[in-house]
């Protein structure tokens, strides 16, 4: 239904992941453990989260010899320039790139909340600045945000500590981790949720799984509880090709519910 305030869209592209492909065969499965009737589609806070709220989009598909992420800033600039709020399904993380590029050019002041296990802040990484370990250290440079705040962080190097010491980036890493926390953003937010910001007891289908990570209960919690107005999100580098079948991704349209229940009243 176009005339939903919140789209969503697939971006089924996994070309700059480092270790395990597999994450572009994400969208489809989300969207189904979404649409499941084993279980309902209202959020927690009694939102219903159906095709009245969010219209599916589709996947983005990418043409011959296209530049992937001139495609992907297109397809979310696009959807924003109708009105919606954008919901994106990975993909590996470097598509944050892209979708924040479309995001920060139609809304000033933009902050991000980006939770991860890694910090995603490599100059390059094995000699490739648009890997997905790289895509906020771009994000910084290109001043797309104003202020990045870095949650479930708990598998860092030395060269991106001094990455976020020069950006300016607020990290809170596991060890640091305070379930009574409060955040607040003054202006319009993006939310980028990598899956394996989770333990991987919650969600095992990551290609690169990080012990001692965040609950899903714990997650839930921020997103539902931060004060912001969230503009856009996306979920990513959920594998299905390594996961417990149905597990992760019923953590995804989770995950998707309650952000698009933040978009519907705040």
């Amino acid at each position: 239904m176009e005339s939903a305030p919140i789209a969503l869209l697939g971006v089924p592209y996994d070309d700059q992941s480092s270790f395990a492909r597999g994450s572009a065969k994400a969208p489809p499965l989300i969207r189904a453990a979404w649409h499941s009737e084993s279980t309902n589609k209202y959020s927690e806070d009694l939102t219903l989260v159906d095709d009245s709220l969010v219209w599916d989009a589709g996947d983005i598909r990418f043409g011959p010899g296209e530049d992937p992420f001139s495609v992907i800033e297109r397809e979310v600039g696009s959807l924003l320039g109708k009105g919606f709020k954008p919901i994106c399904l990975g993909g590996d993380h470097s598509v944050s790139y892209p979708i924040v590029r479309a995001i920060a050019s139609r809304h000033r002041n933009l902050s991000i909340l980006h939770f991860d296990a890694h910090p995603d802040l490599y100059q390059d990484y094995e000699g490739n600045r648009f890997s997905h370990a790289c895509p906020f250290a771009r994000i910084m440079e290109d001043g797309l945000a104003e202020r990045l705040v870095q949650v479930g962080i708990r598998s860092m190097t030395k060269h991106q500590q001094g990455q976020a010491e020069r950006f300016g980036v607020e990290m809170i890493d596991m060890r640091s981790w305070d379930d009574d926390r409060v955040f607040s953003f003054a202006g319009p937010v993006h939310i980028s949720f990598d899956i394996d910001a989770l333990d991987p007891a919650f969600a095992p289908g990551v290609s690169h799984r990080q012990p001692a990570g965040l609950s899903t209960r714990q997650a839930i919690n921020l997103i539902q509880k931060f004060e912001g107005t969230v503009v856009g999100a996306d979920i990513v580098e959920f594998n299905p090709d390594l996961d417990v079948p149905g597990m992760t991704d019923a953590v995804c349209a989770k995950v998707l519910k309650e952000i698009a229940a933040r978009m519907a009243h705040r």
